[in-house]
């Protein structure tokens, strides 16, 4: 069983995923027993393939937070706007409005850590971005992280 939860415009079924051969291509190396479910995010070839790396998102579906596996419905698709900037080394910080610090190798030495299972990036009414924590956004609720 697939299911999408963004790319339905160019995709009706995927019946194939490709990845390099190693990991030191960045290849992803995925249980293949009937069992397994995963999260994938990846990029499309032109001629409509889909390819997974190391530096996307891949998760086993058990693995993911109640909020992660919610957010996959609605929530994520509010920061479609908004940039996520990623901060391994101190110093830094967001360049404009719409950027969303994003800490976790600081903060858990983890690409799926605290912010990543529980908060999403989402663009405010007044056009900025920030992380919410939750349903719909109240303005109260926001997460500012702008200078760790």
């Amino acid at each position: 069983l697939t299911q999408m939860f963004k790319g339905f415009e160019k995709f009706k079924d995927i019946q194939y995923v490709y990845t390099p051969p190693y990991s030191s291509l960045c290849g992803v190396k995925l249980e293949v027993n009937n069992k397994a479910q995963y999260l994938l995010s990846g990029r499309v070839w032109e001629d409509g393939r889909v390819l997974i790396g190391l530096c996307d998102f891949i998760a086993p579906w058990d693995n993911l937070s109640m909020s992660q596996k919610k957010s996959l419905n609605h929530r994520y698709e509010m920061g479609c706007d908004c940039k996520i900037s990623r901060c391994y080394t101190l110093p830094c910080s967001i360049t404009a409005e719409n950027e969303c610090l994003w800490t976790d190798w600081l903060t858990d030495k983890s690409l799926n850590g605290h912010q990543a299972k529980h908060f999403a990036c989402i663009k405010r009414t007044d056009g900025s971005c920030s992380w919410y924590r939750g349903g719909s956004p109240p303005e109260k609720e926001f997460m500012d992280i702008s200078d760790p």
